[in-house]
């Protein structure tokens, strides 16, 4: 049996829970962090600058044209976002010497040390830490409006969030989504922020829906007509009335500020839920508001979410947006105000 090809000049092979990983030799001290349906995260330091790192392996991306194309919309979202409110990319390799041997590559972003859930775990946050995280959260989010919600059926029957977050409308499949999707979510994580509970704790999907409408109230007659599919209509008709609950009533020790925002972000009618640009000039943030750091989106060219290509075709595009990364002028080497938890 031949003995497999030494790695590649500049790099190294390491064994990471029984996945064989070629990283670049900067990138020492690689330990497992987690796992998901399409890839695998380490940690690693960054010996240039003794940053750390967390490096993405995807899993097998040219295995389908579905694969390939989802890791090259991955590859091409990351290099665009370029904002202090979004995890940006710091490098991007392949061990692949030719595009006839390319098989894998390497996203590489900054380390975030918390998140959020451990952080609410560990200390009850103050009302000024609400508003200042729930505002990083929203500009992260107005920077991302440029038609993501333009996948539905297929690309968004996968839409993978813990239930208790799901909008209404992912959870039924009702409707094509929209940017307002996410508004949604960072309405129910504000929600826990402020009262340390899940706002919307459902066992199954159905149950997610009966807790979000014991809430919110059962929609009116219109909105039940609006939506596309019949089985959805079906169910909702046979649905007993509930009245809208006021919102201060179950946001306890919540100020009237918070309250009314929430109410705006955790409507049940997509159409009628406020935007990321609009809430973000509610004056439950007025003590925040710059309208000098406001983030821009860049226009970002989604072509080719239209395009159908073959294998080799996605592979070659692919191949082509890794050869061409550029790395961010500051390596990593601070963490901005705004992701500093």
């Amino acid at each position: 049996m031949s003995s497999p090809l030494p790695a590649r000049r500049g790099f190294y092979r390491q064994e990471v829970t029984k996945t064989a990983w070629e990283v670049r030799a900067v990138y020492q001290d690689l330990q497992p962090v987690g796992s998901g349906a399409y890839g695998a995260v380490c940690s690693a330091v960054d010996s240039r600058t003794g940053a750390k790192v967390a490096i993405k392996k995807l899993y097998r991306p040219f295995q389908s044209e579905l694969y390939a194309k989802r890791a090259y919309r991955e590859l091409r979202l990351l290099k665009h976002m370029r904002h202090e409110n979004v995890i940006g990319l710091l490098d991007v390799f392949t061990p692949d010497e030719t595009l006839d041997d390319f098989t894998d590559f390497y996203l590489v972003m900054p380390f975030m040390g918390t998140d959020l859930g451990k952080l609410m775990k560990h200390e009850k946050l103050s009302e000024d830490r609400i508003q200042f995280l729930v505002y990083q959260m929203l500009k992260g989010l107005k920077i991302l409006d440029f038609g993501l919600a333009r996948q539905a059926d297929s690309e968004m029957t996968g839409y993978v969030v813990t239930r208790w977050y799901r909008a209404p409308e992912v959870i039924l499949n009702w409707t094509r989504y929209t940017q307002t999707v996410d508004i949604w979510s960072a309405g129910c994580i504000m929600a826990e922020m402020i009262t340390g509970k899940t706002l919307f704790k459902g066992s199954d999907h159905l149950d997610q829906l009966k807790e979000i409408m014991k809430v919110t109230g059962t929609p009116p007659a219109e909105f039940v007509q609006r939506l596309q599919s019949a089985d959805a209509k079906n169910y909702m008709k046979g649905l007993p009335e509930l009245e809208k609950k006021d919102f201060a009533s179950i946001l306890t020790n919540a100020s009237p500020l918070a309250v009314n925002l929430l109410e705006k972000m955790l409507v049940l009618d997509a159409e009628r839920r406020v935007t990321a640009a609009e809430a973000l000039t509610h004056p439950y943030f007025e003590s925040l508001q710059d309208t000098e750091d406001e983030p821009t989106a860049q226009k970002y060219d989604e072509s080719f979410d239209d395009m159908d290509h073959t294998l080799d075709e996605w592979k070659r595009v692919t191949y082509k947006e890794v050869l061409s990364f550029k790395p961010p002028r500051q390596l990593g080497t601070k963490v901005s105000k705004e992701t500093a938890l």
